[in-house]
């Protein structure tokens, strides 16, 4: 079914790597009639690699500068955006992407993420050499909930329940 777009530009939404912003996201667009954008891959189509082959041989600072090069960029007109984990390193990112449109946050318990991640092909996490995914875990979550507009807790939940709950909050906030 499709909704009524909601009352602003674009949607940007942050979170771990392993949250279900690229799944959301989709939902989300499909929902709201938007576009969607995930940065992720737009970085692996400009750079011709996967994010994990550009930590591996370039680093993660390199990879932070290609987000925040695509990021800064990137068209911000009714779109979703499904941001790399890393994004809320970048204040210049961040305020760009506050000024779009709300950005939400999809909180999901260290725990989950983990299992989820594990689960997965190497997800090119952009962190230091040493870092656990746990370690990552705890320095990005303070910065998340910093440039979050609202929070959207997802354990347990339904990519399609999440994506109409960020368009119902949406919708009341305006």
């Amino acid at each position: 079914m499709h909704q009524n777009p909601p009352p602003t530009r674009t949607i940007s939404l942050i979170g771990m790597p392993g949250a279900g912003k690229s799944t959301v996201g989709v939902l989300l667009a499909k929902l709201s009639g938007l576009d969607f954008n995930d940065t992720d891959l737009e970085i692996q189509v400009q750079a011709g690699a996967t994010l994990q082959e550009i930590i591996d041989s370039r680093g993660h600072i390199v990879l932070r500068a290609l987000e925040e090069e695509i990021l800064l960029a990137v068209p911000l007109t009714h779109t979703v955006i499904a941001t790399g984990g890393s994004v809320v390193y970048s204040d210049r990112i961040m305020q760009r992407l506050k000024q779009a449109g709300p950005v939400v946050y999809l909180d999901v318990p260290l725990s989950t993420l983990e299992a989820r991640v594990a689960a997965a092909p190497p997800r090119g996490i952009a962190s230091d050499v040493g870092y656990s995914y746990a370690d990552v875990f705890r320095e990005r979550t303070p910065l998340y909930r910093r440039y979050a507009d609202f929070t959207v807790a997802t354990e347990g939940r339904d990519p399609q329940d999440v994506a109409m709950e960020i368009l119902t909050r949406l919708r009341g906030a305006s």
